[in-house]
Formats: C-alpha cells, structure tokens, sequence
C-alpha cells in the first residue's frame, strides 16, 4: 500500500500540483487538504455556494493521480442508495436458470460478490490502490439525519457493513472530502471525526487569477473585468444569489465566445444570464442600470 504522506512532500507542493490541474488554492486550504491525506483523516470544506468546494475535491484526486469517486447528496437519500444495490436482473436470471434445471438457490447463492453492484461509498472503501481513492459526499447538508449518522462509521473507521456479506474494511483508506453549503447545521457527531476548513470568497486579484487559469483563451483584461464586475455584483444586498467564482467563469467563458473586445453595456447585458442565475437578480440589475458598473471598470482601467 501507498503511504499517502508520501504522494506530496509539503505544502508548497501540494499548491504546485494543484495549481498544476487548475487550482488555485491559498496555504490554508493546501495545508488542511494535506493534513487530511497525510492523518487519513476525513476533512469537511464549508463556504458559501460557489466558491469551489467540490472543484477542491476533484482537484486534489487529479493531484494525487487517484480516482474521484462522487456521492452527490440530496433529501430521502439512502444508505443503499450510497452503498451498494443487487443486480437484480441478473439474480432473476439465476433463479430461472436454476429452476429450468432442476435445481435450487439458496440465500447465499444469490446474495454474494457475483450479483453486489457497488455504489460510491462501496467503491471506495473496495479501492485497491496503491493510491487512495478520493472520496467526495458533495452537500452533505443535503441529506437527511438518518443518513449523516449512517456516514458515522465510514468516516471513523473506514468501514461500511453489508448485512448479508458482513462488515466490509477499507485495505486503502480513501480520503474523504465532505462538502456542505451550510443550508442546515451538521451534527457534532459528524464534525468531529473530521478535519474542517471553511472556504471564504477569494478577493478581486484572486478571482481574476482562477478566470485566467480555467479560460486560458480569454484575455487577461477581460478575466481583471470580469473578477471586478462580479465583486460588484456580490457587494449588492438585493441579489437573491450572488454569483460565485463558477459564475465568474461561465461570464469569462461567455464574453469570450461572443468575441468581445470592449465590455461594454450592451455585452454585459447580453451576457448576464451567464452569471446571474435568478430571473428576480436579472430584473433587479438591469433596473439599476449597467453603465455605472461599466463606466467605473473603464475608469479603473484608465
């Protein structure tokens, strides 16, 4: 088995890698990111929607060269529905095949490896390496009760149990990567079998830096405007959602498929949809009017 200390030497590292697939985190986060693969130890990211909790994840696997394994979490879902499920299909088949010759199936015959279709958490566990999977439960604060005190035992011990095929234990531990947007308070039970780091909005400078990195194409005038302007619209309090750093992003992405060359009023507008994703914050920014937003970049500019 792979030491996952081993797989980066410190900090500085770790940021490189990241950086590396597109990421670009902070000390803070690379060293709670490294803390968790070198302890083994699950790790909770909370922030606001948008800041890139869930992209963290994925690139902390593309990183360490490991599988992404995803659970996306939602209201009413199950533990089986996260563990694993019996191909029953093909267990029907058996038993026809049995009966057509004469033969019986017991429990066990039916209920083994051969018909087992894992699910996330399953796969995880049952990851042979040499490198640890990365494991995300994406919104945990999704998912009801009952299921975050199910996830209880995975994250202490790295172990899931099948009543029909016992207790199942992780040979190489993933690295568990919970995410939570805070729409509902998580237990302390859960908090406590995991490292915590909360993610805050990067700052103008920052936000311009992830644009350029994940919209090569675009031009850096355009990532600088385009971080200014969603700072801008993040600064309102009359916004039902305020874009984040995906938002920003999608503008980026957008403004540079249409080929702008001026951000003017007429490209913002036309382009809005891409970072305001409420009918209500459309309506509520084209009533203020986009021309001071845009005359005061051309000012900065200046």
């Amino acid at each position: 088995m792979t030491d996952p200390g081993l797989l980066v030497a410190d900090v500085p590292t770790l940021r490189s890698r990241l950086d590396a697939v597109g990421y670009l985190a902070d000390d803070a986060l690379a060293t709670a990111l490294l803390l968790a693969v070198r302890m083994r130890q699950p790790i909770l990211l909370e922030g606001e929607p948008g800041v890139g909790k869930t992209e963290a994840a994925r690139a902390l696997a593309a990183a360490l060269d490991t599988p992404l394994i995803r659970l996306q979490c939602y209201e009413g879902l199950s533990s089986a529905e996260a563990l694993y499920e019996w191909n029953y299909p093909r267990q029907l088949l058996a038993i026809r095949l049995a009966e057509s010759r004469g033969e019986s199936l017991r429990d066990a015959d039916l209920f083994s490896e051969d018909y087992l279709l894992p699910r996330p958490l399953l796969a995880a566990i049952s990851h042979p390496g040499p490198r640890p999977a990365v494991l995300l439960i994406d919104e945990v604060d999704r998912a009801d009760d009952e299921f975050e005190a199910f996830l209880l035992e995975l994250l202490a011990d790295a172990a899931v149990t099948i009543p029909e095929l016992g207790t199942r234990t992780a040979t190489v531990p993933p690295v568990a990567v919970l995410t939570s947007n805070r729409t509902r308070d998580l237990h302390d039970a859960l908090k406590r079998r995991c490292l915590y780091h909360w993610i805050d909005y990067p700052d103008t400078e920052r936000v311009a830096a992830i644009v350029s990195k994940r919209v090569p194409e675009s031009a850096r005038w355009l990532a600088t405007r385009v971080a200014r302007g969603v700072a801008r619209l993040r600064a309102r309090p009359d916004l039902t959602k305020p874009p984040g750093i995906a938002e920003a992003i999608d503008w980026a992405s957008a403004l540079h498929a249409l080929g702008v060359s001026v951000l003017d009023t007429d490209a913002s507008d036309r382009t809005l949809g891409a970072v305001l994703k409420y009918a209500e914050d459309l309506q509520t920014v084209r009533r203020a009017g986009l021309a001071e937003l845009v005359e005061a970049e051309a000012d900065s500019d200046a």
